[in-house]
């Protein structure tokens, strides 16, 4: 395998371990089960999500540099990063307070997931689909 293809497929798996972080995340925040849930899923919840987020961006920057077609500042791509922060941003605000919160504000915990959630699906559209390439 060439180095385009193990940056693809890792950069794939990167992609499903985020959303995996955003379904564990939707089911400590919409599932119910109160605190024994959100215990148990929090932390594999942060995982899939810091590892799918990190793993998505490196990935995908080396591989817009690695491949010639495609270069880091094409629409698109400059699209992917500003949605990752944005997606990171709530993403991160949710996770402090699952992690932290004794009695979490479900209200507040809601909006940032749905935020987080959404900007994730608007990334992979994006990056799937690739508009403007």
């Amino acid at each position: 395998m060439s180095l385009y293809d193990w940056l693809l497929f890792l950069h794939v798996a990167a992609a499903f371990a985020l959303v995996a972080g955003v379904v564990a995340y939707g089911v400590v925040i919409l599932g119910g089960g109160g605190d024994v849930v959100r215990r148990a899923l929090a932390a594999p919840a942060l995982a899939l999500w810091n590892a799918g987020g990190v793993g998505v961006l490196v990935l995908g920057i080396w591989l817009a540099i690695e491949v010639d077609v495609y270069q880091v500042w094409d629409a698109w791509i400059l699209a992917a990063i500003v949605l990752w922060f944005v997606a990171s941003a709530a993403g991160g605000q949710l996770s402090r307070e699952v992690r932290e919160a004794k009695a979490l504000d479900l209200g507040t915990a809601r909006a940032r997931f749905a935020v987080m959630a959404l900007v994730t699906l608007v990334l992979l559209v994006d990056m799937i689909f690739k508009p403007g390439a």
